[in-house]
């Protein structure tokens, strides 16, 4: 798997500053308070195939949903791409694809976010 590496990220004003990490397969966007307090992240897996976000924001919690990427449909046009619920999330595969992929993310980021990943249920109910 192809490292995460860090690109320039769009800052929205009013939100968090954002870090952006990217890979073939991967997508990491986390969201920091300050300088480096990280407040929440966006990883989103398996980019090639069906790909799905899974989200955590202080005071919010989890989300997991796949990307509609608005090519099915009737219309002839292609629609905005939008996150729809999607229940299942196999933490321990993510887990395993993001640590491959994070060697080159700082620590503080790639602890916070595998840490996170740990507290999430392996099964939901």
């Amino acid at each position: 798997m192809d490292p995460l590496r860090e690109l320039n990220a769009r800052q929205v004003p009013g939100e968090p500053r954002r870090r952006w990490f990217t890979s073939q397969d991967l997508d990491l966007i986390v969201w920091l308070r300050g300088e480096d307090e990280p407040v929440g992240f966006q990883l989103c897996y398996d980019k090639t195939a069906r790909e799905h976000a899974f989200t955590w924001r202080d005071g919010r919690g989890y989300d997991h949903a796949f990307v509609d990427d608005g090519e099915s449909g009737d219309t002839v046009y292609k629609s905005t791409p939008i996150l729809r619920a999607d229940g299942y999330f196999n933490r321990s595969r993510v887990k395993a694809l993001f640590l491959e992929a994070a060697g080159e993310l700082p620590g503080a980021l790639r602890d916070y976010v595998a840490e996170r990943l740990d507290r999430y249920p392996e099964v939901q109910t």
